[in-house]
């Protein structure tokens, strides 16, 4: 069966940075659902579009269509004393604010003040994504409808 919109295809994938280093690797496929849906890099869905199980595609993503461009805006400075005492380099900090959660990594932490980073580690990188399709299968009918993959074990959200 070859991909096209509606199907279900599972896949496992590496991702590498620009430097050729493996960032990201699947040890269980992931199954998204073909045709629009966000499930995946869009240009990646175009590749895999008609091809079928055993087909490998490998595809370079400028920033724009991986995890978007670096944006200084999203790199601020806070006191260390206004942040939670556990706060080190390499962490993570989540803020809310109007229903948007944006994720922080603290890159610098230096005479009390803290760097907070809100881009994502890969903005204005560009990445490869090599998958090899492992599976294909028609979308249900609800899977259809919820524009999302619903796994082995009936419906749940995460």
């Amino acid at each position: 069966m070859n991909v096209f919109a509606n199907t279900v295809v599972s896949l496992v994938f590496k991702l590498y940075d620009e430097r050729n280093q493996v960032i990201e690797e699947t040890s269980d496929p992931i199954a998204y659902l073909h045709g629009g849906y966000s499930g995946i890099f869009p240009r990646v869905e175009e590749a895999l579009g008609q091809k079928k199980v055993g087909d490998s595609v490998s595809v370079s993503l400028d920033p724009a269509d991986a995890f978007g461009d670096y944006d200084p805006k999203l790199v601020r400075m806070e006191p260390v004393d206004t942040l939670p005492p556990d706060i080190a380099v390499g962490g993570y900090l989540v803020s809310e604010q109007e229903g948007e959660e944006t994720v922080w990594r603290v890159t610098d932490i230096a005479e009390g003040k803290a760097v907070l980073d809100g881009n994502h580690e890969l903005a204005g990188q560009r990445v490869r994504f090599d998958a090899t399709i492992v599976d294909v299968r028609p979308a249900t009918q609800e899977e259809v409808t919820h524009g999302h993959v619903h796994g082995p074990h009936g419906h749940h959200h995460h």
